[in-house]
């Protein structure tokens, strides 16, 4: 049987509460929908599923050895990848097979390679990497070997979020049955390929989620992101040509290769294909992390998934892919996630990290909150990311206290459009300034409500008393 005609894995996953949540019961089952198979979460909720044993007996490492013992070439692995149309998952939603193929020829450019895996996320909202370090954490070894196979890559580099703990721990524990198998290090599987993994752990910096700060941290620097060019792919990781994939682009990788491409295509659309991790949280009934094909309505996703609004109340705002993807209205809870409907609709798939806010919820202070994260995320080198996130924070906070004036408005929008797109070293500008201009798009009203009254419409109970704000001028 070729790969492109076998079946699609028919075992249903299971979600994952979000951190953030209250406990409802522990676990929450994920709803079986008819003719939507499921492959992401196929093994988490099977007894050992984190050791090796447990993901052998679920076929694991079939993938691999079917490319070095068939074998397929370098070219062929990243041909299959590129057929597949697998598209970045960690926000940008780039060519997985695009990329790899980025790589500078070995035989022209004989100095080492590498691939470096973003683990970092640190994208409020999103919570579905550990879940897969967790639960599943030789899948993302499997895939690792495979790319660094196809890149001809000599290490890969698990850049994993400081704070989590149990991710780091289990993906060590995983490491070591793996080279003790003869699955990492030299000659795996008795050929000639020859590969490491390592695992860094980071300090908590959100701009070491972007690509070369997290190379410069894994150096040893200062989290500090690169200008581009040189492009990573020529000038890397200790100057040596490099990949960076997010853990679940990689994860998705071995089931590509024994799929095939054919296969994967039966998921998603047609520019967005195969399934997604969608962390879903906020006000609604069973939020946790749920694997559903790309392009479903968001309005489904909510109510058949999320288990609809809590407490019977009705949707205001929802984000559809974290905090820098911004609010956008109930009114557009129709739209499809996928990399190009959500972008038609005026936002971004980004991790598809759902949140969802209730008819209580005042968005002026999610958009304080948020505007303070990138303020205190913001690495300085920039002036426009440096002063922008700092004003934009101020205005915010004191609109929400009741300090606001009526061009404030104005002056956020200004100061956002000075900031994107792309006017930085990296995307931390675009990620303060996105959020501030569909804040003010879609929910000026309520903006204009908080400097009308002079207080949060939303809050209840006395004002809390906060010192003399700084007005913006």
């Amino acid at each position: 049987m070729s790969p492109e005609s076998k079946p699609a894995p028919s075992r249903i996953g299971t979600a994952l509460r979000s951190p953030g949540a209250q406990p409802r019961g522990g676990l929450v089952p994920q709803p079986k929908i008819d003719k939507r198979p499921t492959y992401l979460l196929s093994r988490v909720y099977t007894e050992g599923s984190h050791t090796l044993a447990g993901y052998k007996k679920a076929g694991g490492y079939a993938a691999l050895e079917k490319v070095l013992r068939t074998p397929l070439s370098y070219a062929q692995v990243i041909e299959i990848v590129k057929d597949s149309g697998l598209r970045g998952r960690g926000g940008a939603g780039f060519s997985c097979g695009m990329k790899w193929s980025f790589m500078p020829d070995p035989t022209k450019d004989p100095r080492p390679r590498y691939l470096a895996i973003n683990a970092d996320e640190s994208e409020p909202g999103t919570c579905k990497d550990r879940v897969l370090m967790e639960r599943d954490p030789h899948g993302l070894i499997e895939g690792a070997l495979i790319a660094c196979y196809a890149m001809r890559a000599q290490a890969a580099y698990i850049y994993v979020r400081g704070e989590y703990r149990l991710s780091y721990d289990r993906m060590l524990a995983a490491l070591a049955e793996a080279r003790a198998a003869g699955l990492v290090g030299k000659n795996i599987l008795g050929t000639d390929f020859s590969c490491e993994i390592w695992m860094h752990r980071g300090a908590g910096a959100y701009i070491c989620g972007e690509e070369t700060g997290l190379m410069e941290s894994l150096e040893g620097k200062r989290g500090h992101p690169r200008p581009k060019p040189p492009f990573p792919a020529g000038f890397g990781l200790w100057g040596k040509p490099t990949t960076v994939n997010n853990v679940e682009t990689i994860f998705n990788v071995p089931f590509i290769v024994e799929g095939g491409a054919a296969w994967y295509k039966t998921m998603g659309t047609e520019k967005s294909p195969g399934n997604i991790l969608a962390g879903l949280s906020g006000h609604i009934e069973r939020p946790g992390v749920y694997e559903l094909p790309l392009g479903l309505p968001a309005r489904e996703i909510l109510e058949v998934y999320g288990g609809g609004v809590w407490k019977g109340r009705k949707l205001k705002a929802w984000i559809p892919g974290g905090s820098s993807c911004g609010l956008m209205p109930a009114a557009l809870i129709d739209a499809k996630m996928d990399h190009d409907s959500i972008k038609a609709a005026g936002s971004m798939l980004g991790t598809a990290a759902m949140i969802f806010f209730d008819e209580t919820a005042c968005t002026v202070r999610a958009m304080e909150v948020i505007a303070r994260f990138y303020d205190h995320e913001s690495c300085g080198q920039c002036s426009q990311c440096r002063e922008g996130t700092q004003w934009l924070s101020q205005i915010f906070r004191r609109i929400e206290h009741g300090k606001g004036r009526m061009e404030d408005i104005a002056l956020l929008e200004s100061l956002a459009k000075g900031m994107a797109p792309a006017k930085t070293i990296c995307a931390l500008a675009d990620a303060a300034a996105i959020p501030t201009l569909a804040s003010v798009k879609h929910f000026r009203h309520e903006l204009e409500e908080h400097v009308k009254l002079g207080r949060c419409p939303f809050q209840t109970g006395s004002q809390i008393a906060i010192p003399e704000l700084a007005h913006a001028h």
